[in-house]
Parts: structure tokens; sequence; C-alpha cells
């Protein structure tokens, strides 16, 4: 196999699997090539992948040592994307009775998700994340789309359960939105106990579902790694949360006036963009 031929696959290869340790060996096998010639082609993918700022090739010397892939954007992208993003979501045509803004179209969107879910990802790289989880049903996509770029499970919890999923654990929590007293469960199976949880979601307003999410996770005795969400309302004044990141800030939505004024989140100037 020519280098260009093996450069293309092995690149796809690790892309595949984000944050998995390949032992140098496996690529010398794969392409039948000596290992000092591995060696340089994974020389020049971490000097174009650096160059680029799209992602970290980490070498491990030793026995057991090998190469893995850090999915890790670079803030000149994230910077581009977001401020792009604000100015989408400004749009007037978004606002929903009782102060919500129309996400889904970005939500369902492959290219934004692939984007929203490499920043985040990009945020906790190296941080110790043992699962995803969101609720159903709008963070669904954006939590798979973490998960996919951190290389671990995603959770969801419902506000029923289903049979399907057999015995769970469910607390009683003060939706913000709403002004009530609501539930959410999660099943015993999907969690394990000490586990790192990042807390994902796509809109909050004062908080109140992510702090139902928090209890819950306190309920399978771990510890909350991180809580994100891709839209915050800003104009809220009383948060019953702390210590949460946003993509984007909608600093306020004027239904009777028809606009919408949003920025960039928090996320980058929370990130360490000083690895590459």
């Amino acid at each position: 196999m020519k280098r260009s031929e093996r450069l293309v696959d092995m690149t796809k290869y690790l892309m595949e699997r984000p944050h998995d340790l390949i032992p140098l060996p496996f690529f010398a096998k794969r392409y039948g090539a000596a290992k000092s010639s591995i060696s340089e082609d994974l020389a020049i993918l971490k000097h174009t992948l650096a160059n680029n700022q799209d992602g970290i090739l980490e070498t491990v010397a030793g026995a057991s040592g090998g190469v893995r892939y850090v999915p890790f954007w670079g803030k000149k992208h994230a910077q581009n994307y977001l401020t792009d993003l604000a100015a989408r979501i400004e749009d007037p045509d978004r606002i929903l009775a009782g102060g919500f803004v129309y996400l889904s179209d970005i939500l369902g969107n492959p290219q934004d998700l692939e984007k929203i879910g490499k920043l985040i990802a990009t945020r906790y790289a190296y941080s110790k994340i043992d699962v995803v989880m969101t609720i159903e049903t709008k963070g669904i996509s954006l939590a798979q789309a973490v998960a996919r770029h951190l290389n671990v499970p995603f959770i969801i919890a419902r506000k029923r359960s289903k049979v399907t999923e057999g015995a769970t654990v469910s607390v009683n929590y003060i939706s913000s939105s709403l002004d009530r007293v609501s539930k959410m469960e999660l099943p015993t199976r999907v969690l394990n106990e000490h586990s790192n949880v990042l807390l994902v979601d796509d809109f909050m307003m004062a908080g109140g579902t992510l702090t139902g999410m928090q209890q819950l996770v306190r309920e399978f005795d771990s510890n909350i790694a991180g809580i994100c969400v891709l839209c915050e309302a800003d104009f809220e004044d009383e948060k019953l949360i702390e210590g949460h990141l946003s993509l984007v800030k909608i600093k306020r939505v004027d239904g009777k006036k028809k606009v919408i004024i949003a920025e960039p989140g928090t996320i980058i100037a929370h990130t360490d963009y000083d690895r590459f």
C-alpha cells in the first residue's frame, strides 16, 4: 500500500475510534509496513491535524503504548462557528410562546450536530467522562453527538419510564419553565456507581431540569463531571444551577417586537486551547 493510501486509511481508522489507544504493531500488520514507516506516517498525520487545529494525535511509549486520536477543535474554528450559530438563532421566526426559541432544525442537522458535539467534546477531552446524560427528548441528538466524540455511552432520563427498560430510579424536581413539580426516571442498569457524568441539554431557562438530573445522578452515588447546554436564557435573573457552560447565550426574547438577541456563550473561555 502506498503511503498516501495508508494515510487515508489510518486517518479514517483513528477518527472512527476517538480516545482509543491503538498499538503501533496493529498498523504495521494492517499495512504490511515497517514500524519506522508507520511512525513517519503518524508524524505526518499529527503535524497536519495540529496545523488545521482539527484534533490531537497522541503517542504513548512503551510495550503497552500506541497512538490515539483526540477530537479537539481549535479556538478559531469554535469562535467562527458560534458567531454564525448565534446569528442564525437571532432569526425572529424562532420565537415561541413562553420565551422559548425554536432549535429543532439545528438539533436535527447532521453538520451542526457534528460541530456542536466536537466543540463540547473538546472542552471535556481531558476530563474523565464515563457517560453523557440528557433528558428526553430534544437533548437526545445532542448527547449522542457529544458521546460519539468522547467515545463513551450516553443515557436518557425519561419523564415516564418504559417497561422495556426494567427497574428505574426516579426523583421529583421543580420544572422552572412549567413552574410545577415534575418527575424524571433513569433505569437502574444504565449507570454504575461512582461514574463521572457529563450533563447536556438543549435549552436552559433557570436550570430546574438540570437540577433534577443532578439529583438523579446522586441517587446512583455518581459524580457530576460537567454541565453544558446548547443555549441558555441569559435574561433569567435567578439561576437554580451553577458551574454550567453554554454554547450560546440568549440575552433577550421579545415576542411583541419579534426580536432575539444572542451571542456566543461561555464554553470557549473555559476551554484550554494550549494543548496544540
